[in-house]
């Protein structure tokens, strides 16, 4: 099964490949493998799986957020979802968000996360105490069985460049994420209010 094997598409079973730092996706030219602290080759197979579970998960919530910004800004108060009360920008909604949807939230993420724990680690018993947090030797990182779209091809070589784009749209989200962050920080406004800022300021230089 692939990382978006989900629905009733069977997609092509291929066996878990090898992970090294020369065959895994996400080495775009002319930089190759971007990893200027060298971690990769101090680690060993399983260490670098590790980071490629971190990296896409990590990935995929900065898609989710950069989308919750510009969704939450947009709409504010205008869904009952919102409890009609929310204001300002995204980094200050969390917090006005009714108490019930936060907890339904809460539940949904302790969902998801112990679904991926169940499917890519071993259990605690089962493991040597020396190697914690040990993955299952079939787990491909980011396979999370997930494709109502059915959307992955069912040939390795596309699929490999799908992993490579959702890789290099998720490091994009990552900095989006943390220039929202920081823009709003900065300067209390959302970011669609600081881009209208922006252009209402220019037409009146000009």
């Amino acid at each position: 099964m692939n990382a978006f094997s989900f629905g009733k598409k069977k997609a092509a079973v291929v066996a878990a490949p090898s992970f090294t730092i020369d065959s895994i996706p996400g080495a775009l030219e002319p930089v190759g493998l971007f990893d200027p602290l060298d971690f990769a080759s101090k680690t060993d197979e399983e260490g670098l799986k590790k980071y490629r579970e971190a990296e896409l998960t990590h990935g995929r919530v900065a898609m989710l957020a950069v989308v919750g910004f510009l969704v939450g800004e947009a709409v504010e108060s205008k869904t009952f979802l919102f409890n009609g009360e929310i204001q300002g920008p995204a980094i200050d909604q969390l917090q006005q968000v009714n108490p019930i949807l936060f907890a339904l939230l809460g539940a949904l993420i302790a969902k998801a996360e112990t679904v991926r724990a169940e499917k890519g680690w071993v259990e605690p018993s089962k493991v040597r105490y020396d190697r914690p947090g040990q993955l299952r030797d079939s787990y491909v990182p980011g396979d999370l069985n997930f494709d109502p779209l059915q959307l992955a091809p069912e040939d390795p070589d596309e699929f490999f460049v799908m992993q490579t784009k959702e890789l290099q749209n998720g490091r994009l989200a990552m900095l989006a994420a943390a220039g929202f962050i920081a823009q709003e920080l900065v300067d209390g406004l959302g970011i669609v209010d600081h881009y209208t800022a922006g252009l209402i300021e220019k037409a009146v230089q000009l």
